[in-house]
């Protein structure tokens, strides 16, 4: 049966040496620095991940700061407030990306992170309780209460803002059947079920994080 050494061993191999490929894992960030993260910092992220999905990431980027001014530096509150004619207002906003489905989420969002504020003190604290063998049941409430979050967004989201996670490229499902560990989609909520059980396994042996799990799995094969 095949073991996270195993796996870890090819990664390392494939990488040249644990040190390159130590560099290559991401950080996870503590319960306490995910509550640190003002709820703003969470739906900025949040609305980079939206508006970054099947575009050039650099390009988003650099677009970033007149968004940050468009939305009010993305205070949840002051987005929220935000009238559908000045929403409509932003589709003439030249300096941003002018998707009217990805304008409308951010007062989605953002009326979302105020009622998880509310039942939970903030967006970092609702984050920081999910604990990991729970994680794609936090991709589903992720998928439930925000727009445009299903999919591969979530996940991606969640390595943004440092909350751990694995994430099911192409690369870490080929990983997984690879190592014999998992052949399926990861689509649906039984399949990540069972992806789920095999990375607490994993993690339960290494006692990594699920991302550097995650970015372990997708180094150790060509």
């Amino acid at each position: 049966m095949t073991t996270f050494k195993d796996i870890q061993a090819a990664a390392i191999e494939r990488n040249g040496g644990a040190a390159a490929l130590k560099k290559k894992l991401p950080a996870a960030k503590s319960a306490r620095a995910l509550k640190a993260i003002s709820d703003d910092r969470y739906l900025s992220s949040m609305s980079l991940r939206v508006f970054s999905a099947g575009l050039k990431h650099s390009m988003v980027q650099g677009k970033w700061p007149a968004f940050e001014e468009v939305f009010h530096g993305f205070e949840p509150h002051k987005v929220h407030a935000m009238s559908d004619e000045d929403l409509e207002s932003l589709m003439g906003e030249a300096r941003i990306i002018r998707h009217w489905g990805k304008i409308k989420s951010v007062r989605a969002n953002a009326a979302a992170i105020l009622q998880i504020a509310e039942e939970a003190g903030g967006m970092g604290a609702w984050l920081a309780a999910w604990q990991p063998e729970r994680t794609v049941e936090l991709w589903d409430q992720l998928s439930k209460r925000f727009t445009q979050l299903g999919g591969n967004s979530g996940p991606y989201f969640l390595r943004m803002v440092g909350k751990d996670s694995f994430n099911l490229t192409p690369y870490v499902l080929g990983a997984l059947r690879h190592w014999s560990l998992y052949d399926g989609t990861g689509k649906g909520k039984r399949e990540r079920a069972k992806v789920q059980e095999v990375f607490n396994a994993l993690h339960a042996e290494s006692g990594l994080p699920l991302c550097q799990i995650s970015m372990t799995l997708a180094q150790s094969v060509d």
